[in-house]
């Protein structure tokens, strides 16, 4: 009778270094970007009640926020404004100086950070949503055109990469040729490939006063029941130019993750959203879990899904607790 050896996975696991020693996924900080709120009606900064320990900055603070980032040892950002008037069309999202341009400027000015800035126009319309309406639909055609004209102005102020979030048809290709053609051929997209309608963004709403005022975004967002429409998503971003692809929200879509990178060679970003962010912290500050733990395994986990880059509001709390 064939005898075995005593098998005993347990051996693998005696040691904190044994342990690390054998892990096969861990936190890579150097792939890891922190979300950064700038508010032009601010004089200073302000905590989103909602997202506890997560402010929005006025323009010198978040440049000198940035500043202390990059001396922690953070190398990527993704910028989002509020700007002072808000009206039917966005206007502010495509100004020269504004907000997002000028904070784009002056960060690249004095940092070495890297800087992707999102664009969309639901922080900049008064109505909420992220397109142009005609009636109360969304005109998907002609807000490609006012995208071009919020890329040309990002890449102008020296961003690394626009970020496309507002699930247009069509919004990479456009917003590539205008790149181009505005002699921009270098700056990135990192498009929103699969954003998915989820409950999950309801604090980001609060924090740049986006939440559509009829309606909702079920029209243009992806359905959260919907893993194969993603694909097909995620390969049209591909085909239209896209240098880095993202699934949003990350940790209650990590079948996503997977499957996108099961299937596509290109830089995979996951993006873990606001209230994925408020969970955590809330039930941490309650004492149902410990923050520190839990960060670690919820980052982790984007990871060991697939995903190469992690935009996580954690990332000041994982450089600065060193996981």
């Amino acid at each position: 009778m064939k005898t075995f050896p005593d098998l005993r996975l347990r051996r693998l696991r005696k040691s904190p270094e044994l342990r690390k020693l054998l892990e096969e996924t861990s936190i890579d900080r150097n792939k890891l970007v922190m979300p950064m709120f700038v508010d032009e009606n601010l004089k200073r900064q302000e905590e989103i009640s909602t997202m506890r320990g997560i402010f929005r900055f006025h323009e010198d603070g978040i440049v000198e926020k940035a500043k202390e980032y990059e001396g922690l040892g953070i190398r990527s950002i993704l910028l989002f404004g509020v700007p002072k008037h808000k009206d039917s069309t966005g206007s502010g999202a495509w100004e020269e100086n504004g907000i997002v341009q000028r904070t784009i400027k002056r960060i690249k000015e004095e940092t070495k950070l890297t800087v992707f800035a999102d664009l969309c126009l639901c922080e900049y319309t008064n109505h909420g949503h992220c397109g142009l309406l005609r009636g109360q639909t969304i005109d998907n055609d002609s807000t490609l055109e006012i995208y071009g004209k919020i890329a040309r102005t990002y890449a102008r102020a020296g961003v690394d990469g626009v970020a496309p979030s507002g699930m247009m048809d069509g919004q990479v290709s456009r917003i590539r040729k205008d790149l181009d053609l505005d002699g921009f051929a270098d700056t990135l997209i990192m498009a929103y490939s699969a954003k998915f309608s989820s409950s999950m963004y309801a604090p980001f709403r609060e924090a740049v006063f986006s939440t559509p005022s009829f309606g909702d975004r079920r029209t243009y967002q992806m359905p959260f029941t919907n893993t194969r429409e993603a694909m097909r998503e995620i390969e049209e971003d591909i085909e239209e130019g896209a240098d880095i692809i993202m699934v949003k929200p990350a940790l209650f879509y990590l079948d996503v993750i997977k499957a996108a990178r099961q299937r596509f060679d290109h830089p995979l970003a996951a993006y873990s959203v606001s209230a994925e962010y408020s969970l955590i912290k809330n039930a941490a500050d309650s004492g149902i879990v410990d923050l520190k733990a839990t960060v670690e395994e919820s980052t982790t986990a984007i990871f060991r899904a697939g995903a190469d880059i992690v935009i996580s509001y954690f990332t000041e709390q994982i450089f600065k607790d060193g996981l």
